[in-house]
């Protein structure tokens, strides 16, 4: 079902499924009515991730990867999000991370320091995960910490928009207009995608900021992680 479903939208996904051992990983997430969520996960599967299922080409041949702060509780995924990063920068390819969660950040903040210094071009984060990850109390200190850290920061703040920052330049996007937050899961995969997208494509930061709101303000309209209108015309609209 997952690889049906990932190969429908035109993503190319070659990775043998495991054979005997532990099932699919999943997740429950429970959703109150002001859009909080509650989540059960099971790994399953995910924690055999290792370098040997990394495939070296596809990294070569990207022009960005992007890495899960999510992984770095697995030993073996650690080896292997590291390999990638620099088989990624020797092929002249951009090294994105997203922080995922701020209890990871709190778990392996001076691993993580050292990997967005040395390994991240691109990073990702909520407000909450970056206040963490330098462990001050606002958020303006925390872009004085970040500033310089990596080539680029984009910094999701919830109702108050976005900011991106790559060296003495920023930008402040404002978040989308009239959107009713139901349920906030996968908000922060949205938005890199959407960020991504501009990125690759060479649009300025600024642009690459309102693409992501704009597919981040999709996901969160609705139940489920999986966009549900036209995510190309939201993407002409910002266009």
């Amino acid at each position: 079902m997952f690889t049906h479903d990932i190969r429908a939208v035109g993503v190319t996904y070659d990775t043998p499924p495991l054979v005997g051992g532990l099932p699919t990983a999943r997740c429950l997430i429970f959703v109150t009515p002001d859009a909080q969520r509650t989540m059960q996960t099971y790994l399953g599967a995910c924690t055999q991730l290792g370098p040997e299922d990394v495939h070296m080409d596809y990294i070569a041949n990207s022009k960005v990867v992007y890495m899960e702060g999510y992984l770095w509780d697995l030993p073996r995924a650690k080896t292997a999000m590291r390999d990638a990063a620099i088989k990624a920068h020797a092929s002249g390819v951009k090294v994105s991370l997203t922080l995922s969660d701020a209890f990871c950040v709190d778990r392996f903040r001076s691993e993580f320091l050292d990997l967005i210094e040395h390994h991240v071009d691109i990073l990702f984060a909520n407000e909450h995960e970056i206040l963490s990850l330098y462990q001050v109390s606002s958020f303006d200190d925390a872009l004085q910490h970040v500033r310089g850290h990596c080539e680029i920061a984009a910094l999701t703040r919830s109702e108050k928009g976005s900011v991106v920052l790559r060296g003495d330049e920023v930008h402040v996007i404002d978040a989308e207009k009239g959107v009713k937050v139901v349920d906030t899961t996968g908000a922060g995969d949205a938005y890199a995608a959407g960020f991504l997208y501009g990125y690759t494509q060479g649009h300025d930061l600024a642009t690459c900021g309102r693409l992501g709101g704009a597919m981040a303000a999709e996901v969160i309209s609705h139940i489920g992680a999986r966009a549900v209108a036209d995510v190309k015309a939201l993407a002409a609209k910002v266009l």
